[in-house]
């Protein structure tokens, strides 16, 4: 990585560039996996409201954390207690994207043992995230040493979506394995 990115808790001011990468990560990586219509109506304007809320809600800025490039944000993970009652990890990552350019750079290793870090600090042993079945981004959950938790079936624009859960049971010892 030739530029040196900033991992810092999201403040409001972020919203508009959070909503960028939000809606094109989500028109290029989804893209045969979303219907296309939903992926077409997705515009910066209507996720920025979304995400100024979010980093406005943000507890002490620590569950939600962007990663900025030359004061531009270029990724950004979203985390907390688990909203999930039927896996066995009491915290979650909702949301971990990286504008595709920004990709394979270190910065979603970085994004989500910022995460964990917080995570664990907050008294939450393991922690899991969901991932759509057919995500190429699956496989960087497992290269991260996500154990495959859970399946189930969302609806979501009115069709059916296969999620699969990847969990780290003990954060604290991932934190120290990756020299975090």
């Amino acid at each position: 990585m030739t530029e040196i990115a900033v991992i810092r808790p999201a403040l409001t001011r972020d919203a508009d560039g959070i909503a960028r990468v939000h809606v094109e990560t989500w028109q290029s990586a989804y893209a045969g996996l979303v219907p296309n219509d939903y992926l077409a109506r997705m515009t910066v304007g209507r996720s920025s409201a979304q995400w100024h809320r979010a980093a406005a809600q943000a507890t002490k800025g620590s569950d939600l954390v962007v990663a900025e490039i030359d004061e531009e944000v270029v990724g950004f993970v979203s985390f907390g207690p688990s909203r999930s009652k039927h896996l066995p990890y009491s915290g979650e990552v909702f949301a971990l994207y990286i504008t595709v350019d920004w990709q394979g750079q270190g910065l979603g290793r970085r994004l989500l043992a910022t995460a964990f870090e917080a995570l664990a600090n907050e008294k939450h042993r393991g922690a899991f995230v969901w991932v759509l079945a057919e995500n190429p981004s699956r496989f960087f959950y497992q290269a991260m040493g996500g154990e495959p938790a859970g399946e189930r079936m969302e609806k979501f624009a009115g069709v059916d979506l296969e999620e699969r859960a990847y969990g780290w049971p003990d954060l604290e010892s991932w934190l120290a394995q990756s020299g975090s």
